[in-house]
């Protein structure tokens, strides 16, 4: 897995130079990113475009996401934006204006998305604002989403003409179908609340409660095992496409190949004793 990520992110960083070629610094143009105690947040900060997810800043993104993700001190990614809209989707005018890069534009966010799967540590969606489109796909397709009661998310691009083929794999498998083909036909916005109890959003807060979830669930993660977070993650996102019966019986393995692990004993053995685990966040 992490062989397959280590790749992705060599494709990244090949696009990222030909975007800065051409005239773009990424991570300057596109992202504010900073990282501390374990935690790296990725900002979209590109808001005269509404945060659009242009083939550059996709590019961007993908090589912030990916980079280090060896290294036992990262323990989890957010994703935020600044302004008002979190994200729009895919900038329609780089679509219309080079209609030949359309593969590459809709296979980029697939490769994000797979990937957000694939990373050892757990991806978190900060959304304060409007996620439209694959804006909205790309926050339905994190691990977590925490949004406030003032954001929306929408899947309009049939009002264009496009319909929101992509966000609808994203967004169809984590809510009801009647509610997701609400959104894909219609265009219609939810509301952060209605995300919340339609399955699309983890948490829904006020807007000035935000940081402070946001700094509750990354706490959560830290204080655990990045080994065993790592190795339940890659295993959950496994059994969703297992029938029932044979995805007990692959947990049943899984629980036991875990209870080898190194950080496992050190936390039984702890909690035995009754004291804080050390973890060495390795397999």
């Amino acid at each position: 897995m992490l062989r397959n990520i280590a790749n992705s992110y060599r494709i990244s960083q090949r696009l990222a130079s030909n975007a800065a070629a051409s005239g773009s610094n990424n991570a300057k143009d596109y992202l504010l990113v900073k990282e501390s105690d374990g935690v790296r947040e990725i900002t979209l900060n590109h808001p005269k475009t509404l945060n659009s997810l242009s083939l550059e800043m996709m590019s961007a993104l993908h090589e912030a996401m990916l980079k280090n993700v060896n290294n036992i001190n990262l323990r989890c990614v957010v994703l935020a934006a600044n302004g008002k809209v979190w994200s729009a989707g895919h900038n329609l005018k780089e679509l219309q204006a080079n209609p030949e890069i359309k593969k590459d534009v809709f296979q980029k966010l697939t490769d994000i998305i797979l990937d957000i799967r694939k990373l050892p540590v757990p991806v978190i969606a900060k959304v304060n604002g409007f996620a439209a489109a694959a804006g909205c796909q790309l926050a339905a397709s994190c691990d977590i989403v925490v949004c406030t009661m003032s954001s929306k998310f929408s899947t309009p691009g049939a009002g264009v003409g496009i319909f929101c083929s992509t966000p609808g794999v994203a967004i169809s498998r984590v809510m009801p179908r009647p509610k997701s083909a609400y959104m894909l036909m219609t265009g219609l916005p939810i509301s952060g609340v209605d995300a919340y109890v339609a399955g699309l959003a983890t948490k829904v807060v006020p807007e000035d409660e935000l940081d402070k979830e946001i700094d509750e669930i990354t706490q959560s993660i830290r204080i655990k095992s990045r080994a065993v977070i790592s190795f339940g993650k890659k295993f959950y996102y496994e059994q969703l496409n297992m029938p029932v019966e044979e995805a007990y019986l692959q947990a049943g393995a899984k629980m036991c190949d875990n209870l080898e692990m190194t950080d496992c004993r050190e936390g039984i053995t702890s909690f035995i004793e009754k004291r804080k685990p050390t973890w060495k966040h390795e397999d």
